[in-house]
């Protein structure tokens, strides 16, 4: 583990700077995209907005808003839909709310940049005739609840959904951008026409719609990735001496960090009042299959605002209790203003999950929540997801976790 001094966001950026050269080189395979200014200059301060204190979360999936399988597809059915979920969170005791904007290098909002998601009509690049982000954050405004945007920033496909790419697809257009693996596909972490798509995309949010965050989830480089990028790597050691090039692990992990430093940029450059944060996974030590490096996303100032783990755990897990999962994130160094969330795994209430530990309890989630509230390095929670407020295997346990917000 490194015992460095954060470090600020300008000079972490210039410490990723050896990144830049594949960009440099995968940018010569394509027409250059237009592109926005991202980077602060020395003469340009932000003042980035504070993540709140007191996060009540709760995670609002694709699958939630679907309409694939609704008859009426309308604007009034799916504004009847969405305030239907927003009242039950405002009543449950929630006061935002995370939703799944961008799942599939698509949107949930009328794009420029991406095609229509196939959850609002069936098929991607149909458009719904209504711009679905408007509505939610209209709705989210009129209760008095904060609206997250939630983007897969990488995810083309996943486990073959959607099952058909639209022409207009990024991808479709320019595969040089993305990566294929068994899994799905992902946009190339390390192609810089790829993360401007991704920045550019962030901004296309926040400076047309008054949300009140960004929000990463844990897909960054899929576990199957193998050697799916080592044209990308070769590349890149052709650019830089042979003794100061990175090791393969350490070139991925800074491909994200390069991502992850711009997206706080281009975030706070376009809002004053939208906050960024990512939600990894809650193993701690699992986060390097995935090349994401939350430990110095956390301690050096600039890469995000809050970090929310996944402690999808019981407090009997023989794989890892959730007491000991919180231990080593409460320990982890964080920056000023690093705001620490927790996930609580309200898909597991009244399951099997975690070896049988979930069984026979009611009342796990609320006493997670008592102890959250004990810590004073924690600073609130998120819910995983919607759906278990009506789940009737999960119905005790929401009910006591429903006292234990009143």
């Amino acid at each position: 583990m490194r015992k460095n001094k954060p470090v600020s966001i300008l000079i972490a950026v210039m410490l990723l700077a050896s990144v830049l050269a594949v960009s440099a080189l995968s940018a010569r395979r394509h027409e250059p995209q237009k592109t926005v200014q991202t980077a602060a200059t020395p003469s340009q301060a932000i003042t980035p907005a504070t993540a709140p204190d007191d996060m009540r979360g709760v995670w609002i999936t694709y699958m939630e808003l679907s309409m694939e399988n609704e008859a009426d597809k309308s604007e009034a059915a799916f504004r009847k839909k969405f305030e239907a979920i927003a009242d039950d969170c405002l009543s449950f005791g929630f006061n935002t709310l995370i939703v799944q904007v961008r799942p599939f290098c698509d949107a949930l909002y009328p794009s420029k940049l991406y095609p229509a998601s196939h959850i609002l009509t069936g098929e991607q690049g149909k458009a719904p005739g209504y711009d679905a982000l408007q509505i939610m954050c209209a709705s989210c405004q009129k209760r008095g609840l904060s609206l997250h945007a939630w983007i897969n920033p990488y995810r083309v496909t996943a486990s073959q959904t959607p099952a058909k790419l639209s022409a207009d697809n990024p991808y479709r257009k320019n595969p040089s951008i993305g990566i294929q693996t068994a899994s799905g596909i992902i946009l190339n972490p390390a192609d810089e026409a790829a993360r401007q798509l991704i920045l550019d995309g962030v901004k296309e949010i926040v400076s047309q719609y008054p949300v009140d965050g960004i929000h990463f989830d844990d897909y960054f480089y899929p576990t199957d990735i193998g050697d799916a990028d080592s044209a990308a790597y070769e590349a890149y050691r052709r650019t830089v001496p042979q003794d100061a090039a990175m090791d393969l692990a350490d070139w991925r992990k800074a491909n994200v960090n390069l991502l992850i430093a711009e997206t706080y940029l281009t975030v706070h450059r376009y809002s004053q009042t939208a906050v960024f944060g990512i939600s990894p996974q809650g193993n701690l030590g699992n986060n390097a299959q995935l090349y994401a490096d939350v430990e110095s996303w956390c301690r050096a100032k600039g890469y995000l605002d809050y970090i929310c783990p996944q402690l999808y755990f019981s407090p009997d897990n023989p794989a890892l209790r959730f007491a000991d999962a919180l231990g080593e994130w409460t320990a982890t160094e964080l920056a000023a203003d690093v705001k620490l969330y927790v996930g609580l795994a309200g898909y597991k209430a009244g399951t099997d999950a975690d070896e049988g530990t979930w069984q026979g309890h009611d009342d796990i989630l609320s006493q997670e929540l008592i102890i959250l509230n004990s810590n004073q390095k924690v600073n609130g929670f998120m819910l995983y997801s919607y759906s278990a407020l009506h789940d009737e295997a999960a119905k005790n346990e929401m009910q006591n976790l429903k006292k234990g917000l009143s």
